[in-house]
């Protein structure tokens, strides 16, 4: 009689692919750099502003959170290991949710690493440059902001899951905001589309926890389309593609 894999190991197996490929080390060692550089330099321009500098960490986050998120779900095809962990765990519904949970913690991770090197750093500009710190953000503004690093990677996840292709998905990824900025100017009709289905756009009322009813619809919206529609068709073809 066989026993199935317990789900911590097999979260356990997941989470040591994400770090422990160099794909994995050299996005963690620029993630690090990049936060606790960018935090750095924008205080010494701007001052310490506890609020500007957390919001700093997120242009870089914004960058690299998807595109962790997406080597994840397609590292399996591109590496051609996905015989093995399919044979190992038939249940592939299991494996994905295995594989989805370790960027999201990532993310929550890296938003409270960001948090914990912009305090310290805002009181030492602040006592280096004789001046007041501002210490001025809400609860409500961090829990916000870092629930949009975690939808973040949540695209990344589903565009990834969709097309099972990492430069594919990078692109889209990366290539959207610039995008997005295009047809906004588009007259009336493209900056309607924007406000509903750019996600970043849409999750900017929620970085800086201030969303009405409205903000909270736009939200809705561009989850659906960035995120639950890419994810479902992603985990549909997952589960009927053919391994070889």
């Amino acid at each position: 009689m066989t026993t199935s894999i317990p789900f911590y190991r097999l979260l356990s197996v997941e989470a040591r692919k994400l770090f422990d490929t160099r794909s994995g080390k050299i996005m963690t060692v620029i993630l690090i750099v990049l936060t606790l550089m960018s935090i750095t330099a924008r205080s010494v321009i701007d001052g310490p502003q506890l609020g500007t500098l957390i919001g700093t960490a997120g242009i870089g986050f914004s960058t690299l959170l998807p595109v962790i998120g997406i080597l994840t779900v397609t590292g399996e095809w591109s590496h051609r290991t996905a015989l093995t962990t399919f044979a190992l765990e038939p249940r592939r519904l299991r494996v994905l949710a295995a594989k989805c949970l370790p960027p999201l913690i990532t993310a929550m991770a890296a938003s409270l690493f960001a948090m914990l090197v912009a305090v310290p750093v805002t009181a030492a500009v602040a006592s280096a440059q004789d001046v007041p710190a501002g210490w001025e953000i809400t609860p409500l503004a961090l829990l916000g902001w870092t629930a949009t690093n975690v939808l973040v990677v949540a695209m990344g996840l589903s565009v990834g899951m969709l097309l099972l292709n990492a430069p594919a998905a990078i692109v889209i990824c990366l290539a959207t905001p610039m995008l997005w900025s295009v047809v906004a100017r588009l007259g009336a009709t493209g900056a309607a589309l924007t406000e509903w289905l750019d996600l970043g756009s849409a999750a900017t009322p929620l970085m800086v926890g201030d969303m009405t009813g409205g903000d909270a619809a736009r939200l809705a919206a561009s989850m659906i389309f960035w995120i639950v529609i890419p994810m479902t068709l992603g985990v549909m073809r997952v589960l009927r593609k053919e391994v070889n």
